[in-house]
């Protein structure tokens, strides 16, 4: 076992890790951020990404000491200390972007992390972005809506699937 720390939506945090440890177990498991979550294990699903030094990456594929030192955002830090929604966290609800729920963290981080490098992405850039994450419920169709409506764009060009 080691000794990881790495300073987590802003907070230091430390736990110990063995080696073999992924990410996303150290997150849920040993620092009780159970927001984080993990549908298949084999980064296909992308409801384990996570934000590592501004990068969103699939947490199930990284080991935990790959993070010692780094800065993490998971989804608990994505809303105001008072709870509040952030703008994506906001249009995901407005625009019922979620269903069930058990993908939306990782689309939010995804979202959060698209709109970062492209604040105005099209439809299709969007679509594009988004291949990593699964839904299993919405067929995207208000995920999307959700993602132009955060970066401020009209949502009503987008067309009925």
């Amino acid at each position: 076992m080691s000794q990881v720390t790495m300073t987590v939506n802003g907070k230091e945090m430390s736990g110990d890790a063995e080696g073999r440890t992924l990410l996303s177990q150290f997150l849920r498991e040993t620092l009780n951020l159970t927001g984080t979550h993990v549908g298949c294990d084999t980064s296909q699903c992308g409801a384990c990404v996570v934000h590592v030094n501004g990068q969103a990456v699939k947490s199930c594929t990284m080991l935990a000491m790959e993070a010692d030192g780094a800065e993490v955002e998971t989804i608990e830090g994505q809303a105001a200390p008072d709870g509040t929604l952030n703008t994506i966290q906001q249009a995901f609800q407005d625009h019922h972007g979620l269903q069930c729920g058990f993908c939306t963290p990782g689309m939010v981080m995804s979202a959060a992390a698209l709109l970062k490098e492209n604040p105005k992405p099209s439809e299709a850039e969007i679509r594009d972005y988004l291949e990593g994450n699964i839904c299993r419920c919405t067929g995207y169709h208000n995920i999307v809506k959700a993602i132009m409506a955060a970066s401020g764009q009209d949502v009503s060009a987008i067309a009925a699937e």
